[in-house]
C-alpha cells in the first residue's frame, strides 16, 4: 500500500516552516498543514552530535498542539557537525564564511533527527550523512553567500545550490538528509506509525 494511502485518514503537521521540509512532503504525496513552533533551540553544553538534534525535534514536537487521536506531528532539526562542534545557522555574512572556510577541503557530518508524534505514541530518529567538500576559493565563498543568502541553512550550504554543483566532491548517506530530512528513513517510520 502507499505510504499516502496508508495516511489518508490521518492528519500530518509538518512542524517546520523550511520550505525544502515542505517540498519533500509534497514529493511524497502527503497531505499535510504546517504548524510553526516557537521553541528555544538551546541545548545542554555537554551534548554532542545526534543528542544536540533529537533534543531540539522532540523540544518542536513537544510544542505542536494535537488535537485530535488522527494528528500525527513531524518535526526535525538539521545540524552540520564538524570538529566536534555544531554548526548551525549563521546569523550573518561573517559566520557564514567562516563557516564555509572551515568546511572546504574537508569532511563533516551533517545529523537529521526526526519526531514523528501522535497523542498516544512517538517515535525519534536520526540520520548521518558524511559530506567532503573539495578546497572551494575564497572567491567561490564569497559568490555563494551574496548570490544565495544561506542564512537559512545549518553549516550555511544547500547541497541542492551551486555550491553543491562546484565544491562538493562526495557524500556518504542520504542527500535528502543533507537537504534537511531523511525521507527514505521518514517513509519507513511513517509507514510502520
Amino acid at each position: 500500500m502507499l505510504l499516502q494511502d496508508k495516511l489518508k485518514d490521518r492528519k500530518l503537521i509538518l512542524g517546520s516552516k523550511s520550505p525544502r521540509r515542505q517540498a519533500y512532503l509534497k514529493e511524497l504525496h502527503l497531505d499535510f498543514s504546517i504548524q510553526s513552533p516557537d521553541v528555544d533551540e538551546s541545548y545542554p553544553s555537554d551534548f554532542q552530535g545526534h543528542n544536540i538534534t533529537d533534543h531540539i525535534a522532540l523540544q518542536k514536537a513537544n510544542a505542536i498542539t494535537l488535537n485530535d487521536s488522527i494528528s500525527i506531528a513531524i518535526t526535525s532539526d538539521t545540524i552540520v557537525w564538524h570538529e566536534q562542534r555544531a554548526l548551525g545557522k549563521p546569523n550573518d555574512y561573517d559566520e557564514s564564511f567562516a563557516m564555509l572556510s572551515s568546511l572546504s577541503g574537508k569532511t563533516h557530518q551533517v545529523i537529521t533527527s526526526v519526531c514523528i508524534k501522535s497523542l498516544d505514541k512517538q517515535v525519534l530518529f536520526h540520520d548521518i550523512t558524511e559530506v567532503t567538500f573539495t578546497n572551494i576559493s575564497p572567491e567561490d565563498i564569497d559568490f555563494y553567500i551574496e548570490e544565495y543568502q544561506p542564512f537559512d541553512k545549518a553549516g550555511s550550504y544547500g547541497i541542492q545550490e551551486w555550491i553543491g554543483l562546484i565544491g562538493i566532491s562526495s557524500i556518504n548517506g542520504s542527500y535528502s538528509n543533507v537537504v534537511g530530512l531523511p525521507t527514505e528513513k521518514l517513509v519507513y517510520e511513517l509507514s510502520n506509525f
